[in-house]
This record gives C-alpha cells, sequence and structure tokens, in this order.
C-alpha cells in the first residue's frame, strides 16, 4: 500500500465484503457464544427469520415504501431549492454576503430541534417529516454549492472573459460545468444525510415507516426486529450511494481521473 495509490476495482470490492463477512462472523460469535444476552442483541439467524416474517407478515414492506418516499421527497425539494441560491451565492459575491451569515447560522441548528414546532405548524402527517428533511439537507447543501462554485478556477473565468462570454453565459457554461462533479458528489452525501433525518421523524409522530417499526419493536424489546430494521436502512442507503456513484461516473468521466 501506498498513499493515494488508487486500488483496482475488484480488489475495492473484495476488500469491502471482506469487512461484512469479519463484522458477521463476530456477531454470530458474540451471541451464539452467549457472550451477549440475545434479549439485548439478536444473533443474526433470528434477526433473519424475523425479517421474513415483517415482510411477508407484518406489512413491512410498506413501511420500506414510505420511508423511501418521504426520504425522496424532502431531499429533491431540498435539492431543486439549494441548487440555484448556491449556484446564484457562489457566482455573485452581494449574493453570498447578504444569504451566508443566515445560512451558516442555519446549519448548525438540529434539525431534531424542530420537530415540536413542525408537529404543531403541521401535524404529524407527510408534511412534518417532510420538512424536517428539508431543513436538514437545504442549508448544508447550499452552503456546499456555494463554495464549489466561488473555487472555480480563475484562469477558466479569464481566458472566457477574454473570449467575450456575458455573465449569464459565464454562468451556464463555465461556473456550473466545471462545479458538476464536486456538486453530485455532495448531493450524495447528502441523500445519506436525509436517511438519518427521516428515521429520527417516524420516531416520533408516524403510523408507518422504518422508523416507526423500530419504535414498536423498541416496546417489545424485539432487538431482531430492530437490527433487521437498521440493516435494511443501510442496505438500501448503499444501494443508492452505488446508484449516484454510477450516475457520476458516467455523466463525468473525466472527475474519476486518479480515484
Amino acid at each position: 500500500m501506498k498513499p493515494l495509490v488508487p486500488v483496482a476495482p475488484g480488489t475495492r470490492v473484495v476488500l469491502g465484503v471482506s469487512f461484512f463477512v469479519l463484522f458477521v462472523a463476530l456477531w454470530a460469535a458474540v451471541t451464539f457464544g452467549g457472550v451477549v444476552n440475545k434479549t439485548f442483541l439478536a444473533d443474526p439467524l433470528t434477526m433473519l427469520r424475523s425479517g421474513w416474517v415483517l415482510l411477508t407478515q407484518m406489512n413491512f414492506a410498506h413501511d420500506i415504501g414510505m420511508t423511501v418516499w418521504r426520504v425522496l421527497g424532502g431531499f429533491v425539494i431540498a435539492a431543486l431549492l439549494a441548487l440555484p441560491l448556491g449556484i446564484m451565492m457562489g457566482a455573485y459575491k452581494p449574493v453570498e454576503a447578504f444569504f451566508e451569515p443566515f445560512i451558516s447560522f442555519s446549519r448548525y441548528l438540529p434539525a431534531s430541534a424542530f420537530i415540536p414546532l413542525l408537529i404543531l405548524w403541521a401535524g404529524i402527517g407527510e408534511a412534518q417529516k417532510l420538512a424536517l428533511i428539508f431543513i436538514g439537507s437545504f442549508f448544508n447543501l447550499v452552503l456546499m454549492i456555494s463554495v464549489t462554485v466561488g473555487n472555480t478556477r480563475r484562469d477558466l473565468v479569464e481566458a472566457a472573459y477574454t473570449l467575450g462570454v456575458k455573465d449569464t453565459s459565464l454562468i451556464r457554461r463555465v461556473l456550473v460545468p466545471g462545479a458538476a462533479p464536486e456538486i453530485a458528489e455532495q448531493l450524495r452525501m447528502v441523500l445519506g444525510w436525509a436517511w438519518t433525518y427521516v428515521i429520527v421523524a417516524e420516531l416520533i409522530g408516524a403510523s408507518s415507516g422504518i422508523g416507526h417499526m423500530i419504535t414498536d419493536s423498541q416496546a417489545l424489546l424485539a432487538t431482531d426486529q430492530i437490527i433487521f430494521g437498521i440493516i435494511v436502512i443501510g442496505l438500501i442507503g448503499l444501494a443508492s450511494d452505488l446508484l449516484f456513484k454510477w450516475v457520476n461516473r458516467r455523466l463525468y468521466p473525466w472527475a474519476q481521473l486518479g480515484r
């Protein structure tokens, strides 16, 4: 191994899978070996059996669908509003000076602290959950996009002006294309954060969703169901992350050089 030397795709897959294998093996060892009481940590086989029951008899597929819909809904709304504002802040310094202090202030506010207010304003329906995901995603995304656009190489900007490009064309043909690969990676990262916010939203005042199932399972000390729900979240998140990476590689192949 050498610092910053890329790993072959096949080797990367083997190393990634190996960690999961070791993790499950350690989990099985401490549960089947009696090191940890199964009341507090279910073994892998019990977890799988409970997961099958959840999917086939307890309509857990509906809960999964509701959670995915909430994540995508809140994230898409945040992204659609954050993209133009972040680009404008990065391109025009007066716009940045106007919005940046409030955006920086807001991104430090924990989204979960808004739950009581959101329940008061929007009830416990879907609007409250979408709003929580929006709050948790929007402000960070705006600032990240703004910084990325603002860090566009100055030689590219100067070359464009030398060729007679107008301001609006500069944004459309230089700033946005130059920042697009990194913005795509930022969207991928923030989508992961959105998953944490939706579970928090579903833990309080929800009648469906993975978080709701986890809360009900906690009351019954059903750690097998809790673990299955957590694993499902991780698997869906991993799948969405890999899909995002695949799309980014197809859209911006030049940005993958050296990775």
